[in-house]
């Protein structure tokens, strides 16, 4: 039986297309996902539960993944300390190949049945921990191995893919089957699979840290100062919310190192 990611795509003759009728199909095929995503919205917000209660008592949250699912989740994991001021080790992204699989694969290391576990020991992982497993397909070994070693274990797992019935989803806790049908370029996996897990993990980290007390308002109270855009917003929204002039709020920021510091030291 052949799987929904490599189903043959609903365009041919790709090559003989307008490039606006190229963009305006690949954007159509786009516009399906979110609606998609919604079906599961009940199943993402019990995974963001469980997250939440694991990082409550000391846990740590783990993306492991192989090609562009593994980048992924690379990404949303290094941008969880400047948005929101955690320590890069609370979020880790593990990609199979290693750090160099980031720019360019690494030839057969997602067909490894044992590295993935490997990679998750190699941080000493444990029952408060999380692990999330990202692959498209659902099958790819690197990743399907790690989470059956984590069931083996008691590792509490989740794991997005976008097929029905795969060997990552039986091993998963929390499995997420996110079905975008194929792809605009038959088994290309990078476009709207790839969408699909870009989108939830975006929806998974930013609920979570909201739920830890990451954020207050629509604020980024704890953000990395790490760029003169971000000390500029947080003078704003130091300025608005201790309702300041922007100069003072500056200095205030400046002198406590974040938002949050600054806000709960003001003195009138």
């Amino acid at each position: 039986m052949q799987s929904t990611t490599e189903s043959n795509s609903n365009y041919d003759n790709l090559e003989r297309m307008s490039t606006q009728d190229l963009l305006f199909n690949i954007n159509k095929e786009d516009k399906k996902v979110p609606f998609i995503i919604e079906n599961s919205i009940h199943k993402i917000s019990k995974l963001v539960d469980v997250i939440v209660s694991k990082f409550k008592k000391g846990g740590r949250l783990f993306y492991i993944g192989a090609g562009t699912s593994g980048r992924l989740g690379i990404v949303d994991s290094s941008e969880c300390p400047p948005t929101f001021g955690v320590n890069k080790n609370l979020v880790i992204g593990i990609i199979a190949g290693g750090d160099a699989a980031i720019r360019e694969a690494v030839e057969f290391a997602e067909d490894n049945q044992l590295l993935g576990w490997e990679d998750l020991k190699s941080y000493n992982i444990n029952n408060d921990d999380f692990v999330l497993g990202l692959a498209a397909s659902g099958t790819t070994p690197y990743v399907v191995g790690a989470l059956k070693k984590c069931k083996e274990n008691k590792n509490s797992t989740g794991c997005i893919v976008c097929n029905i019935n795969t060997p990552l989803a039986s091993f998963a806790d929390h499995p997420l089957e996110i079905i975008v049908g194929s792809e605009f370029i038959t088994g290309s996996t990078r476009m709207k699979s790839g969408t699909a897990q870009k989108l939830i993990l975006n929806m998974i980290s930013t609920a979570v840290m909201i739920k830890i007390g990451k954020i207050k308002g629509n604020k980024m109270y704890d953000m990395c100062l790490s760029n003169n855009k971000l000390i500029h917003r947080g003078s704003t929204i130091i300025s608005q919310e201790l309702n300041i002039d922007y100069d003072e709020a500056k200095k205030l920021l400046l002198k406590f190192g974040s938002v949050r510091k600054a806000i709960d030291n003001y003195e009138n």
